[in-house]
């Protein structure tokens, strides 16, 4: 079944580059605050690779802004503390659910990140369902993340992440190689459905997958640490995200494919 969803990929890839081709020049106006450590060609926030994907699934490029954590006063003019903050002419548009309502309605000739108003609706049940995703994720690979951060922002993220965990990073980070089972159970939902369709939008990637592909991409750029089984549909799945769109997520710098 896998197999014959492939080709609808390489459809949605078409059809979104052929967006970029005839669509209007507006897009041009769009820009990106992203989040990156000492290698700003490689943004490693799993919200802004929601956005990433969602743009590119809608066919819109955005100039990219390297953004890091202790550079707040970057974006407080727009309204946030966080990333990502996509700013369209004198707009800013703060959160990645927000955005990809956003780029929804304000492109609708565009290919859809929800096909329709009942996969919007889902979209925001797992829209907070991946952030438990990211949580999970969180305490296995929390002590690689310094190791990609500016001296400056791996110290703030030391310092305001131990204070929220009550202990160091690496002391949260021990027992990962037996946690990780726990994690790759919590995933059941996803590995379910991805038995018996190639995506969570079914035939064809929608938001609903950039929503938890996010968490992934994050993760694989931040940590050579192996949260997945080769044998895994979720991997599967995965690899299949990291090629889409021309390769946008795998052509990102990271320590998995």
């Amino acid at each position: 079944m896998v197999d014959l969803a492939l080709p609808s990929l390489a459809l949605l890839a078409m059809t979104a580059r052929l967006a970029v081709f005839f669509g209007n020049r507006s897009r041009m106006s769009l820009k990106l605050y992203e989040l990156v450590g000492t290698d700003a060609s490689r943004p490693f926030s799993p919200f802004c690779w929601r956005t990433r994907m969602a743009l590119a699934h809608k066919g819109l490029s955005a100039e990219t802004i390297p953004w890091c954590f202790t550079e707040k006063s970057a974006i407080a003019p727009h309204g946030s503390e966080k990333v990502p903050v996509l700013l369209d002419g004198d707009r800013a548009v703060v959160d990645s659910w927000t955005i990809a309502n956003y780029l929804e309605d304000k492109y609708p000739d565009r290919p859809s990140l929800f096909g329709g108003e009942g996969g919007r609706a889902v979209g925001r049940m797992l829209n907070w369902w991946g952030d438990g995703v990211i949580g999970g994720m969180f305490p296995l690979i929390i002590a690689d993340i310094p190791l990609n951060l500016k001296p400056e922002d791996a110290a703030y993220f030391r310092k305001s992440r131990e204070a929220r965990f009550g202990k160091k990073l690496e002391e949260i980070m021990a027992g990962r190689d037996k946690a990780v089972d726990g994690f790759r159970k919590s995933l059941d939902p996803l590995r379910l459905t991805l038995r018996t369709q190639a995506f969570l939008g079914g035939a064809t990637a929608n938001y609903a997958d950039y929503i938890v592909f996010g968490a992934f991409q994050w993760a694989r750029v931040v940590s050579p640490f192996k949260l997945l089984m080769e044998d895994d549909p979720v991997h599967a799945w995965r690899e299949r995200l990291l090629d889409a769109f021309d390769g946008l997520a795998r052509k990102s710098p990271g320590y998995h494919g």
